[in-house]
């Protein structure tokens, strides 16, 4: 359904293009639940948004993006509407961003089905109300008339929600949907977004931080650092199979609720941007198993078990032991 297939990103900075996001490949098959998962500034939502286009006008991009085959970089412009207003629906982080707060919330929902669909404004509306009931929003008709600073932001995520599947989309892009949600409303948002997506057979392509989250909600992980995929794995083997040093390094840092006396865990050293990286491993300045060939070459994705790394030696025992021996010292 969707591919990536080497995506590269280049902004202008001061007089010359640098680059933001250096390498991603990485598909999401048709009614599936894929996760891109990274620290902040390594290029996830880029990646995202490259999906619609929706890059700033200056953006260079290279590799492919694919919709059902078809290269996203080459559609011309009726071809892009299509993918917009009926192909791939998108869930943005801050829902208030992204909502016109002098508008109702009838009109943000029905003004794409009427624009583009030709749909009369009464069933639009008529619409609009079953997928918000459906999402959880109590008193749906009432909220059509509601305007933005009327509705929390658990509420009004759930409407950003329904306005992405009410144009019946084949994929669905959920950038960090839960970020500015406080905890039991995160997990509402997620599950209301998980049963609608499965309902509908929808490809899902999740942003988060979050690696739980991730594999509880996902078939497959990618893990996105300084620009770059460096690994991709089944859900259900992101603890006991992964091999790239710094998903290892993300697993060793997360709280252990069971471990109240362990101090924990970071990851040493500081994340990169991805213009900050070099020719060889960005990873390789924090890496416990690192070698002169990781500082002089960049490592390209290749099969590791039942995924694939970016890592020059995927099967070190070292990274495992020492980034957790490092980053507890480090504390």
């Amino acid at each position: 359904m969707l591919e990536f297939d080497g995506l590269r990103i280049t902004l202008p900075l001061k007089g010359e293009h640098r680059t933001v996001v250096h390498r991603v490949d990485l598909a999401v098959p048709a009614g599936s639940a894929v996760a891109l998962v990274g620290e902040s500034g390594s290029g996830k939502s880029l990646t995202a948004r490259s999906v619609l286009r929706l890059l700033p006008p200056a953006a260079r991009v290279g590799g492919d993006v694919r919709f059902a085959g078809a290269s996203i970089p080459a559609m011309d412009r009726a071809a892009l509407r299509t993918l917009r207003s009926r192909d791939v629906g998108m869930v943005f982080q801050d829902p208030r961003a992204h909502v016109n707060p002098l508008r109702t919330i009838g009109d943000f929902l029905t003004e794409g089905l009427v624009a583009t669909r030709g749909t009369s404004r009464r069933d639009a509306e008529a619409k609009a109300v079953a997928l918000l009931r459906e999402v959880g929003v109590a008193d749906a008709a009432r909220r059509l008339r509601a305007r933005p600073a009327e509705l929390s932001g658990g509420l009004l995520q759930r409407v950003m929600i329904a306005a992405a599947l009410l144009a019946e989309p084949r994929l669905l892009l959920a950038d960090e949907p839960t970020t500015a949600l406080d905890v039991t409303t995160q997990a509402e948002v997620m599950a209301v977004m998980d049963e609608a997506r499965a309902q509908r057979g929808l490809a899902l392509l999740f942003i988060t931080h979050d690696l739980a989250l991730a594999a509880a909600v996902c078939d497959r992980v990618a893990v996105m650092y300084a620009g770059s995929t460096v690994e991709e794995l089944p859900a259900s083997g992101l603890h006991g199979d992964a091999h790239h040093p710094y998903t290892r390094a993300l697993l060793a840092s997360r709280p252990d609720a069971g471990a109240d006396d362990e101090p924990l865990r970071a990851v040493p050293g500081r994340p990169l941007s991805a213009f900050e990286a070099g020719p060889g491993c960005a990873f390789a300045p924090r890496c416990p198993a690192v070698r002169d060939r990781c500082a002089a070459e960049r490592p390209l994705p290749g099969p590791v078990g039942d995924g694939v790394a970016a890592c020059h030696f995927p099967h070190d025992p070292r990274a495992t032991a020492s980034v957790a021996d490092r980053s507890a010292h480090d504390v």
